[in-house]
């Protein structure tokens, strides 16, 4: 196939776009005062919108090479633009923690702390809870954490749609 379309630009663009409407939703949170305990609805929101992207990218990929994407390819671009946005906003989560809300580990702290009172854990439980929640804190290992669990949610909804989307030249007749 001479003319093959780039999953590069494919990759890049559409993590650009992910991981701005990510950052988006995350400063709507923070401007309407629910960022420290967003409502479930949330987290379904943000796997509605990653899938989104990695089907419009896959879609952008298969259009541009005359309806031809294997598993892989599909694999390859959802993994890959839901890394390129994961990166981006690993980047404003430092940047908001360290610059627009200075205090906000020791809000989710104090909010987590409650919670754990609600539930009735002793104050033993509670230091000890805290303790283990300080140890992923920091930028490192939360970033770690982040990547990984982006790369594994990705795998699974690029893994689903490139078996849905996947069209070889062998498969036409």
């Amino acid at each position: 196939m001479e003319n093959q379309v780039s999953s590069k630009s494919i990759i890049l663009n559409y993590g650009l776009y992910l991981g701005i409407i990510s950052i988006l939703i995350s400063l709507t949170l923070y401007a309407t005062g629910n960022h420290l305990q967003p409502h479930w609805s949330i987290s379904i929101l943000n796997i509605a919108v990653m899938t989104i992207m990695i089907v419009l990218g896959m879609t952008k990929f298969k259009l541009g090479n005359g309806g031809f994407m294997s598993w892989g390819q599909a694999v390859k671009i959802g993994v890959g633009l839901t890394m390129i946005s994961t990166i981006i906003v690993i980047v404003y989560n430092q940047i908001f923690m360290n610059f627009i809300e200075p205090d906000f580990m020791n809000q989710m702290t104090a909010v987590q702390e409650q919670n754990w009172v609600d539930q009735g854990m002793t104050s033993e439980q509670i230091e000890g809870a805290k303790e283990m929640m300080k140890k992923f804190q920091g930028p490192l290992i939360s970033s770690a954490i982040g990547l990984v669990a982006a790369a594994f949610f990705s795998f699974i909804i690029s893994a689903i749609a490139g078996a849905i989307m996947k069209q070889s030249a062998e498969e036409q007749y």
